[in-house]
């Protein structure tokens, strides 16, 4: 099991608007934002089965089966200033 973290510094005023987007269309996801640390900061917790499934989520992403994720998502990249990919092995 793998555990991958979307983690994205928003603009202020955007890191609200980015989780509640991010909860709509990744709703299996868990999505945080800051408490302490740094400010804007919106987390995407997801776990996948292996590398593979990743592959074949990212592939269904930027395909024409996700049309309508797509058009909530457009402009989103407006919303953050930096953002980075962490994957993790989940250990039983």
């Amino acid at each position: 099991m793998l555990m991958i973290r979307e983690v994205f510094i928003t603009k202020p005023g955007q890191a609200s608007k980015l989780a509640k987007l991010m909860k709509e269309v990744m709703p299996k996801s868990l999505v945080m934002t800051d408490v302490t640390g740094v400010f804007n900061k919106v987390v995407v917790a997801t776990e996948i089965e292996n590398l593979a499934a990743f592959e074949e989520r990212m592939k269904e992403y930027s395909s024409n089966k996700n049309k309508g994720a797509e058009v909530k998502m457009k402009g989103y990249t407006d919303m953050y200033t930096s953002g980075k990919r962490e994957i993790y092995r989940v250990v039983d």
